[in-house]
């Protein structure tokens, strides 16, 4: 085949030569060429001409002519940029423009200028974004000026902040209920914490804006393009480049800083400790503190900067009177180590012990008598808890109606005779009254029909009956059926004697600071760890034990000043006094020293003589003396007569006149730092505060409201006492009850609700007492406590604010509220927001995290702070127990950073509501919080718990 081909191939190449010659392939070729070029010219010029046509044709019927508007565009490029005109007015007040200028231009500057500038030379854009932000800026201005924000300030903020802390305190009491496995873990906590927070908010629940950092910038950006949609011009906002660079700066530069900042637990702590720069760290708080610490962390903190301090003490070269200085401060320093030892041992085997219960079984108490139970609020509540259990509470509330009966008709008795002086005569009227409210006593506890009935002897009722029928009532009519009731209470072993065997009397000696921690023996160093604050620790019975001491034991007590000296204390410069004690009994011998200022001598002789008025014209107490208090006659001469005092009280006749007067002397010469009772203010105090507990006593509404005046509102005064019995009776029908019905609760759940709703009646008008009222229920759990204590908490609260300010303490509340939100405090607020972020007008640097042990060495002093700045009255009202509860509670609660961002939110959340009311915030943060997860489960549950009801 492949020759065939070859063959027929040269064949008509030869045919080919020979009939047109050898140049005939040029020829050829060459008119291929001529073809194929003649072609593209033809269609080229063709085609040219068509098109021509045709884009003339689309031009004139589909797009406007180009030939003016191209010239016109390069003609305005060419022109120089008109200079924008911005009104650097924004709130219309001077002292704030200025300081809000500064913050926009810093703003401009640090987030937008240092990379616009890389792309554009013109300032037209910048001049935009800041013209916009000022229009926003004064329209937030304009509305600010037209809310009123007295309700905010004064019910919304203190409201939500409560609302938390109740929040906190249930979630605190769900994980102990789960057990202790469930205990120092953070995680569990903030779960447990959006739990209840779902549960009593019902609509709402911020755990994911807590908890995840990208949902809380999502939030914040949704958030600030409400506002900008709220503030900005239409044109503006519709502008989604501007809009969206201003969301960023408002979103990503401002708030989410601030927001972090305000939540950090370690900024928390340091303002904390900046508010109370002013007073002075306590050493017995501080070693409290140390003592009741469950945080292992802060106690290695501790731990770490006494041994370096130690170390840096060893290390001196001291001689001649600094040495005992230094040898004092070391012997401080290795009992706080040995404390913080035995405390992270004692956590990290988990022996956690129970102070009242060990306390009871421990068999030492202090002994409180009766008649100063009956006296004393905190101590009452007990007692009263304790005779409901028992049935007893009839006798304990006759008692305390007779108090209050007597004391009203006594002040009645003496408005009478005043007012015979004058002339008016109003006796039958006034004695009526009395009588009527002396059968009103006796029916409701003393006849057949009481019910319960106080049992007593007969033949004394009966005689009662005979004197209220034929003779007029007086203030000592009830006194021998009161005299028979408490020697009643005080012998019965159902009462008084079994009270002081019972827990609720343990619980009582911690409220009242009278329950020290006995030695921890048996432990793992087979060393026991004194709590009596004593840094030698040989000390291991709290004196207080020595006042339960059986009288056939002899015990001898002697005590002298050895030694004085002037001591400088931050700058202060006082006298010291060192006093030598020694103690003898039958068994042993110990002897210490302990150290005392005059004001502790003073402090300590004002309140014996309060106690033990017999003690005021036997005991004289060296004066004291303004000018020239340290110089060394007059401190030996002191001394001298300080000795005297202290033999004259150390006296067993004394003593013996005042069995009770050994507790305060145990407690004075006791080695450790002394704990002042009652201040001068306080003392005055007591000429209202006194007659004000006394009149607390009476459970009867109807006695307390006879009105001082018999001339006025002496019809209210006859409706009153008519109603009386009434209104006994419903009080002990109720007093089977856990607490005397005195103070009336609202129908809604506590447990799971805001603490928003009305506390009670004639509180909600009074903005202080509202105010306080709500935090002490809330910081200190007083509505989960004796309804009767919280009942006088209020009652006193009510007569010290009326005393202090009178009727005008609204008005002066409402004038605080104006000057908190006058120009000069904004404008002093916006002035500390640019020096926080602009210091010197340089954009802040991120505060690196500080060290973990600094951080736990900063927790243990803010709560050492706290605890010092307590005063001891508000301990002497609700326990000193509760009190250190609830302060640590609180403080506690600040320790975590994602409940401390829920708490901000809730506070901008309400913001935002009373400056826009008509926008619908609340439902829109409804919806914004509607993906947590917290509140998905609780509507599976909510759904799971109704559909069987209805199904069925």
């Amino acid at each position: 085949t492949s020759l065939s081909i070859w063959g027929w191939g040269s064949l008509g190449l030869v045919l080919f030569l020979v009939t047109f010659g050898p140049f005939a392939i040029f020829y050829f070729a060459f008119y291929i060429l001529c073809f194929v070029g003649g072609g593209f010219v033809v269609t080229l010029l063709f085609g040219k001409s068509n098109s021509e046509k045709y884009l003339e044709q689309c031009e004139h019927s589909f797009l406007p002519c180009t030939s003016v508007g191209i010239p016109k565009c390069i003609e305005e490029m060419k022109r120089e940029a008109r200079p924008i005109k911005i009104d650097r007015r924004l709130t219309g007040a001077n002292i704030i423009d200025e300081p809000l200028q500064q913050v926009i231009q810093f703003s401009l500057r640090d987030y937008v200028q240092y990379w616009y500038y890389t792309l554009s030379d013109d300032e037209s854009f910048l001049l935009e974004i800041r013209q916009a932000l000022q229009y926003a800026l004064v329209q937030f201005s304009a509305r600010s000026k037209e809310t009123d924000w007295q309700p905010y300030f004064t019910t919304r903020l203190v409201d939500d902040f409560g609302t938390h802390l109740r929040v906190f305190r249930k979630a605190q009491q769900r994980i102990a209920e789960k057990g202790d496995q469930m205990k120092d873990q953070a995680e569990e906590l903030v779960d447990t914490f959006f739990e209840v927070e779902v549960e009593m908010e019902k609509e709402v629940c911020r755990d994911l804006v807590c908890t995840s950092p990208k949902d809380e910038e999502g939030f914040l950006r949704d958030l600030c393009e409400v506002l900008l949609y709220i503030l900005l011009p239409p044109g503006d906002f519709q502008n989604k480049i501007m809009r969206y660079f201003v969301r960023e700066i408002l979103s990503r530069g401002i708030l989410l800083p601030l927001i972090n900042q305000l939540s950090d637990p370690d900024y928390i702590n340091q303002y904390v400790i900046w508010m109370i720069r002013d007073s002075n760290c306590n050493y017995e708080a501080f070693m409290n503190i140390i003592k009741l610490s469950d945080n292992i962390g802060e106690l290695e903190a501790v731990k770490d900067k006494a041994s370096e301090e130690l170390q840096y003490l060893r290390s001196l070269d001291t001689a001649g009177d600094d040495i005992n200085t230094i040898k004092n401060q070391i012997n401080s320093l290795l009992y706080v180590i040995k404390v913080c030892d035995s405390r992270i041992q004692r956590l990290q085997s988990g022996k956690e012990i129970d102070t009242v219960k060990l306390a009871a079984n421990f068999g030492k108490l202090c002994t409180v008598p009766l008649d100063h139970i009956l006296v004393d609020n905190v101590a009452l509540q007990f007692f009263m808890d304790y005779m409901q259990q028992t049935g007893g509470q009839a006798h304990l509330f006759f008692w305390m109606t007779v108090e209050g009966y007597r004391v009203t008709a006594q002040q009645q008795l003496e408005v009478l005779q005043s007012r015979q002086k004058d002339g008016k005569h109003q006796t039958n009227q006034t004695k009526g009254l009395l009588r009527a409210a002396a059968f009103g006593v006796y029916e409701q506890y003393l006849s057949e029909k009481a019910s319960p009935r106080v049992n007593i002897d007969d033949n004394l009722v009966a005689k009662l009956a005979e004197t209220l029928n034929h003779e007029d009532p007086t203030p000592e009519i009830f006194d021998d059926i009161q005299r028979k009731v408490y020697e009643l209470m005080l012998r019965d072993e159902r009462f008084y004697p079994s009270f002081k065997q019972n827990v609720l009397y343990v619980r009582m000696l911690a409220e009242l600071d009278m329950l020290k921690d006995p030695s921890f023996r048996g432990s793992d160093d087979g060393e026991g760890e004194s709590f009596n604050g004593s840094p030698t620790g040989s000390i291991n019975l709290s004196l207080d034990d020595l006042s339960n001491v059986p009288s056939d034991e002899t015990i001898q007590l002697h005590a002298y000043i050895s030694d004085t000296g002037v001591c400088n204390d931050h700058g202060k410069t006082y006298a010291l006094y060192a006093i030598t004690v020694h103690r003898r009994n039958a068994n042993s011998e110990e002897m210490w020293k302990t150290y005392r200022r005059y004001s502790d001598f003073h402090d300590f002789h004002m309140r014996i003589t309060e106690q033990f008025e017999n003690l005021a014209n036997i005991l004289k107490l060296p004066g004291k003396k303004t000018f020239n208090n340290m110089d060394r006659e007059f401190l030996e001469k002191r001394k001298k007569d300080l000795n005297a005092y202290l033999q004259l009280l150390l006296n067993p006749e004394v003593m013996k006149a005042s069995p009770a007067l050994a507790h305060y002397v145990y407690d004075f010469l006791e080695n450790k730092a002394y704990s002042k009772g009652k201040g001068d203010f306080a003392r005055k105090m007591d000429t209202f505060v006194n007659p004000l507990r006394n009149s607390m006593r009476n459970v009867s509404n109807a006695v307390k409201s006879i009105p001082d005046s018999l001339a006025e509102g002496m019809t209210k005064m006859s409706d009153n006492m008519g109603k009386m019995s009434e209104r006994l009776g419903q009080d002990i029908k109720q007093s089977f009850f856990k607490v005397p019905p005195l103070m009336q609760k609202t129908y809604s759940d506590p447990d799971h609700c805001r603490v928003a709703a009305p506390i009670d009646d004639n509180v909600d008008d009074n903005i202080p007492l509202r105010v306080m009222l709500l935090l002490m229920d809330e910081v200190f759990d007083l509505k989960e406590r004796n309804q009767w204590l919280r009942r006088n908490i209020k009652n006193l609260l009510q007569q010290l604010i009326r005393a202090t300010y009178g009727d005008t303490i609204n008005r002066k509340i409402v004038d605080h509220v104006d000057w908190m939100t006058s120009p000069e405090q904004v404008a002093d607020a916006v002035k500390r927001f640019r020096d926080a972020f602009w210091p010197n007008g340089i954009l802040a640097e991120t505060v690196p995290r500080r060290d973990k042990a600094i951080r736990m060495r900063t927790r243990v002093a803010g709560k050492t702070k706290l605890l010092e700045v307590m005063p001891d009255e508000l301990k002497h009202i609700i326990g000193a127990e509760t009190t250190r509860k609830g302060i640590l509670r609180v403080f506690e609660m600040f320790q975590h950073s994602q409940l401390n961002k829920r708490m901000v939110y809730v506070f901008l959340e309400r913001f935002l509501e009373t400056l826009f009311p008509q926008n619908k915030f609340p439902e829109l943060f409804n919806k914004l919080h509607s993906r947590s997860k917290q509140m998905q489960r609780y509507k599976q549950r909510l759904h799971s718990t109704q559909a069987p009801s209805l199904q069925k």
